[in-house]
């Protein structure tokens, strides 16, 4: 379907025309004063030089050709030369039973679908998952669900680290408390365990602990140097011991990523990039892409445009040894290798940027990727605390994100057992669900770019813009719908009719607008639009409730308009939230 505003354009380009202007001048935009009319035009203020006529009387002159509009109910002429508008109740009307009609509510696929993948996991493995990973975890999955609903094939990468110093402190651990187990064995050569000799609680803490010895002790250091390049060059009981660490880590990563109602299609990680390397870098080398410098290999990006110093990509180090911009690279070979995507889109923290610079550059420079290839990264801001400082526990540490969702799970937990009879199991599915909402609006909700305070007070209130509040108007929605049902009425014969009300309009007006939030939130990789529109939605979906007695209205055929405009409602509130990456319970 196309967007409203399109519609109000073209009626409004007619209307130019017709009055003998230049239908370019025909734009409309939503009125910021609502009190006199829904949309405005400006056009007659551009057109008064071109035209050499006063702004008032072009604006007169296209009103008066709009007279008999099939679209406008009102349209007014005001100094000095705006052209403000009201639709007809019909119109709207219309618009919203052909939205209920269409499947993907009025949205428009994409006519040629796109490859894109989405790389915001990030995680290492053998440690916890702590607060540092929610923001690109809630992000990027909203932004690969908002994707695939607007056409794209989407896939989402938790690109793990699983490659680096950390495997080589593990294993240099685990050989310091446990040299007898075959993987330390040199002579070895029958079959491994398959059970692993630690479980995840046993890793959390030997990784804390070999990391803490290998900073006070530089033996211990070389060690693990050395164990990190046995597992790189393929040691057999090592390689063994890794693939049980991995088995281990990406299990409890998946459950907690569950938690938040998180998937990943490809649960690759740096290791996999690390048979593109060799070739990558000979092919740097031999093309005369890259260049040593300080004994380094490295690739110069830097741009005449540049208003700030952008040092040269390192591919490798003086001693050999590849660093982050390798394995990215490498990475980038893979995903066009195996994926031929047309954009890649990274989430990390924005102190990350110049990194992306470097690398983007290098990729496309040295041909790694095509230029139609798109390479984006979205640098978020961080979740603070009440203290604006980085979201910490009470002692001070990184707070694990598991203990974060249990604090807010029992904080909703507490709240719906005060407020209702409730029984205590159903009680905390309910916790469960509002509280996932409370955490992923609370985040989503503000620009992806910008530092946010994270009020677990604020973000649990079933009052104002937030999570639950979005529930609760659902929910409502829902408890009505069902009382209709219950009188033996359907739900989907309902047919929407002209508004009645002021309240019931700008509800319809709202949901008119679900389009266009759509094809602007995935444009400009923003979900905090859709979590904007959602709350205009909620809020106009309770004035008009709080207006209208809808389930004691007499006339049938009205009470049939309201429950079928509640029910679209419902629909395009639930689509958004799925799209948020979360869902609304039953009743509340």
């Amino acid at each position: 379907m196309k967007q409203i505003l399109d519609l109000i354009n073209a009626e409004l380009v007619r209307g130019f025309e017709t009055a003998g202007y230049d239908g370019s001048l025909g734009r409309a935009t939503l009125s910021n004063r609502p009190d006199l009319c829904e949309y405005q035009c400006n056009g007659a203020m551009a057109g008064a030089k071109q035209y050499k006529k006063a702004p008032i009387m072009i604006a007169g002159d296209v009103v008066a050709a709009l007279k008999d509009s099939e679209l406008f109910e009102e349209t007014a002429a005001v100094t000095p030369g705006f052209i403000n508008l009201k639709l007809k109740k019909e119109f709207v009307a219309d618009y919203l039973r052909r939205m209920q009609a269409d499947p993907d509510l009025s949205v428009e696929k994409a006519a040629h679908p796109r490859t894109v993948m989405i790389d915001y996991g990030g995680a290492n493995v053998a440690k916890p998952l702590h607060v540092g990973h929610l923001r690109s975890a809630i992000i990027g999955e909203s932004l690969k669900r908002i994707g695939r609903f607007m056409g794209d094939k989407v896939i989402g990468d938790v690109h793990l680290g699983d490659w680096g110093l950390q495997m080589g402190l593990i294993i240099t651990e685990l050989k310091k408390r446990q040299p007898d187990l075959p993987y330390f064995q040199e002579d070895f050569q029958g079959e491994y365990p398959a059970e692993a000799p630690f479980t995840i609680g046993d890793l959390e803490e030997i990784y804390p602990a070999a990391s803490k010895k290998s900073k006070e002790d530089e033996t211990y250091r070389e060690e693990a140097l050395e164990a990190t390049a046995l597992l790189q060059q393929g040691n057999r009981g090592y390689r063994a011991l890794w693939q049980h660490i991995m088995n281990i880590s990406v299990a409890d990563l998946k459950k907690n990523y569950g938690a938040l109602n998180v998937e990943f299609d490809l649960w690759k990680g740096e290791s996999d990039a690390q048979p593109y390397i060799p070739d990558m870098v000979r092919r740097l080398k031999d093309e005369g892409y890259a260049h040593e410098d300080q004994g380094a290999l490295v690739v110069d990006v830097k741009e005449e445009s540049d208003t700030k110093e952008v040092p040269p990509c390192i591919i490798l180090k003086s001693d050999g040894a590849s660093l982050y911009a390798t394995t990215d690279l490498a990475t980038i070979v893979e995903r066009v290798k195996l994926y031929n995507p047309d954009e890649i889109l990274y989430l990390t923290d924005k102190r990350q940027e110049m990194h992306f610079i470097q690398v983007f550059r290098t990729a496309r420079k040295a041909g790694i990727v095509g230029p139609d290839v798109k390479l984006r990264h979205l640098g978020f801001g961080t979740m603070n605390g009440k203290d604006g400082k980085p979201f910490k526990t009470r002692e001070g540490g990184v707070m694990r994100l598991e203990t974060l969702i249990k604090d807010i799970h029992e904080e909703m937990y507490r709240k719906i057992m005060d407020n209702h009879e409730i029984d205590p199991d159903e009680a905390r599915e309910t916790a469960r669900i509002v509280g996932l909402s409370a955490i992923k609006y609370g985040d989503l909700s503000n620009q992806a770019s910008k530092d946010y305070v994270f009020d677990i007070d604020r973000f649990t209130s079933f009052e104002g813009n937030t999570g639950p509040y979005i529930l609760y108007t659902i929910v409502r929605i829902k408890s009505i719908l069902n009382k209709y049902r219950e009188s033996g009425k359907n739900v989907e014969e309902a047919r929407i009719a002209g508004a009645v009300s002021e309240s019931e309009k700008a509800l319809m007006l709202e949901l008119c607008k679900f389009n266009e939030v759509m094809e602007t939130a995935y444009a400009e990789i923003a979900p905090h639009k859709i979590c904007s529109y959602i709350y205009d939605l909620a809020n106009g979906l309770n004035r008009f409730y709080h207006e209208t007695k809808i389930l004691t209205e007499e006339n049938q055929e009205q009470k049939a308009s309201w429950i079928a405009l509640l029910e679209l409602t419902r629909k395009v509130l639930e689509t958004c939230i799925d799209l948020l990456g979360f869902s609304a319970p039953e009743r509340m």
